[in-house]
């Protein structure tokens, strides 16, 4: 299975805005995430316009995520959840990464609206390094080009 992300997307003359969501939580790994995200966004999407979100942890990540898709005036052309899970003894990890996962699909078809999913569930910190430090796997990098294609492809469908 690889483990690269596919081809980047073109530079996009996108003009509307993308919101991230992301948690403090793990700050040093979400950081980062967010990072990589934005400077992405601003290479591929010069002048979109990159709403920025903090909530505490990753659980009240789809709150938010909510909130902002059932904006019917002004919704963005996609929303990015960020956030890191690090797996610790018992299952509350898995619980948490599932009902993450559950409520952003959710909320992707209820409001046909492309939600990227890097709410990230690793083993430990050398895994939440590898894929928020790290240039091969970043996927706050991977998040932002997803969503840049995916505004790409749902317009293309208008």
């Amino acid at each position: 299975m690889p483990k690269s992300a596919p081809t980047p997307v073109p530079t996009s003359d996108f003009d509307g805005r993308i919101s991230i969501v992301a948690s403090r939580y793990n700050a040093t790994y979400t950081d980062a995430l967010v990072d990589s995200a934005e400077q992405t966004i601003a290479s591929l999407c010069p002048q979109a316009e990159v709403q920025l979100v903090r909530v505490p942890g990753a659980y009240e990540i789809p709150v938010v995520v909510e909130k902002l898709a059932s904006d019917h005036e002004n919704p963005p052309a996609a929303i990015i959840a960020l956030g890191v899970i690090i797996r610790g003894s018992t299952a509350h990890a898995d619980l948490i990464a599932e009902s993450i996962t559950t409520s952003l699909h959710r909320t992707s078809l209820d409001y046909v609206l492309p939600v990227i999913h890097e709410v990230l569930l690793v083993e430990n910190a050398e895994q939440a390094e590898t894929r928020s430090l790290g240039d091969e796997l970043n996927r706050g990098r991977e998040a932002a080009e997803a969503a840049v294609e995916m505004i790409g492809v749902m317009a293309s469908l208008d």
